[in-house]
């Protein structure tokens, strides 16, 4: 063997340690480089603290204390399952009216109700929003524990004390933080870009009428990245098998297609 060829220095970290070093320390925010470690060994794999720590740093990956500072991300996905969160978005008609729409997400299968749509969205009419949410869940009610909300004057005592005769703990997101509200953002976004800004809207009952459409198509059929392409209505134990040939539906009049198996 020639020497003179071999590369000075240490040899580089098996890739699978590498990978499982990053698994476990995006997976547990508060894991020091000896909580690691430690995960490690009993893994059967003997890696240093040094080693490590320059695994995160090549990844970018800063040391647990300031890497475990996202408190509110790590609550939500602990409480996905029992978690809502609401809120509004307005749209204008063709006569230049601006209607209000009042909707909620349950966060951990991302399903939206549409709860509601008014050109004067008061303290009253959001709190019978609320009750009438309560009824569509029904049983499943009490399966949330919290609601997320931001800090709009609409949102009254009334509406809090609703959703608190559920058991359910209203939680306001801090003042011009909309990204703390992230799934209802998302979802604004998606029916503005899907929906709503691809059509003319003449009133009130033309944007009920066309938002309750959209929501089943995107409840039962649309995929979602975070669910592994699967529809929120989906179970996550659902095969679908390809059988029978394929058909398309046309929802909203042809602005959206839908494609599935006939049978």
């Amino acid at each position: 063997m020639d020497l003179s060829s071999a590369k000075p220095g240490r040899p580089p970290t098996d890739p699978t340690i590498v990978a499982l070093v990053l698994r476990l320390a995006r997976g547990n925010s508060s894991w020091g480089y000896e909580r690691i470690r430690g995960e490690l060994t009993s893994l059967g794999y003997r890696v240093s603290s040094a080693t490590i720590r320059r695994i995160l740093k090549r990844a970018g990956l800063e040391p647990a204390p300031r890497r475990g500072n996202d408190q509110w991300r790590d609550f939500i996905r602990a409480h996905a399952a029992s978690t809502l969160a609401c809120d509004f978005f307005s749209v204008d008609t063709v006569t230049l009216r601006r209607l209000y729409v009042f909707f909620v997400v349950e966060v951990g299968t991302r399903f939206v109700h549409v709860l509601g749509v008014t050109a004067r969205p008061d303290g009253a009419w959001v709190a019978q929003q609320a009750r009438n949410l309560l009824v569509d869940l029904g049983d499943r009610a009490g399966e949330f524990w919290f609601l997320v909300r931001d800090r709009d004057a609409k949102f009254t005592r009334a509406f809090d004390e609703v959703m608190a005769g559920n058991g359910t703990r209203v939680i306001k997101i801090p003042p011009r933080s909309p990204r703390a509200n992230a799934f209802t953002e998302r979802w604004v976004w998606t029916a503005r870009c899907e929906c709503t800004d691809r059509m003319l809207i003449f009133g009130e009952w033309h944007l009920r009428m066309m938002l309750t459409e959209y929501a089943v198509h995107y409840n039962q059929h649309r995929p979602h990245r975070s669910l592994d392409l699967r529809p929120p209505a989906d179970g996550a134990d659902l095969i679908r098998i390809p059988v029978g040939w394929i058909e398309r539906r046309q929802v909203l009049g042809g602005l959206i297609n839908e494609y599935k198996r006939a049978g």
